[in-house]
């Protein structure tokens, strides 16, 4: 697969135009939804720092509204390689948006979650942590995965014991992947489905709190 993508800068939303300096939080929507999705989260997130809502660079098929990180249909619906190709353009935009940020974290829901991980896998050293709401990590092995096992970035990991959107074999796969290649917290939301609850969005800023506060004494 070697079609490259190009993210729209222009339709990143930021919560702040003065962020010199602040470490930087960037969100990664699902399937379907926009830079918009996410962005409402920001109230729920640590003061003390940027945040980026990122559109994704695809649309997905009519009449699907908003957008998508890659397809879900056919024989490279899901597949390594097109979350690959997804993650690869992630970065070049966060290489030019990242500015002077001295810390990046990645907060994916669902699609935007397996890209943010697989963005993880293949540039370990300008991510921090992640935080991946009702996702899953990538299959395949990547150059960079045995560098993870000696970096164990911190990783939350939250989905609800509902979500019947996320087959069933990636999630044993993630069970089974991230404990090897993360310092994970995780967590399983009784009744939550394929979705976000506040009780969720109050351990992410309690993890994000966290990863500020070893930011501050790195």
């Amino acid at each position: 697969m070697s079609e490259e993508l190009t993210i729209d800068g222009a339709l990143t939303r930021w919560s702040t135009p003065d962020r010199a300096g602040l470490p930087l939080l960037v969100l990664l929507h699902g399937y379907g939804a926009d830079e918009n999705d996410l962005f409402g989260l920001v109230p729920y997130l640590p003061e003390g720092i940027t945040v980026a809502s990122v559109a994704a660079p695809l649309a997905p098929p009519w009449p699907m509204p908003g957008r998508s990180w890659y397809s879900i249909d056919g024989l490279e619906g899901r597949s390594s390689a097109s979350v690959t190709v997804a993650a690869e353009a992630f970065l070049r935009w966060l290489d030019e948006a990242r500015q002077d940020a001295p810390a990046v974290a990645l907060l994916g829901f669902s699609q935007g979650a397996a890209v943010a991980l697989q963005a993880l896998r293949l540039a370990p050293a300008s991510i921090d942590t992640v935080v991946t709401l009702s996702g899953y990590a990538a299959d395949g092995a990547l150059p960079h995965d045995d560098r993870l096992k000696e970096l164990r970035p911190h990783v939350f990991w939250g989905r609800g014991t509902n979500d019947d959107v996320i087959p069933e074999a990636r999630i044993l796969h993630t069970a089974d992947w991230l404990p090897a290649h993360s310092e994970l917290s995780g967590r399983v939301y009784t009744g939550l489905s394929h979705s976000i609850s506040e009780e969720e969005l109050g351990d992410v800023h309690t993890f994000l709190t966290k990863w500020l506060e070893r930011t501050a004494s790195a």
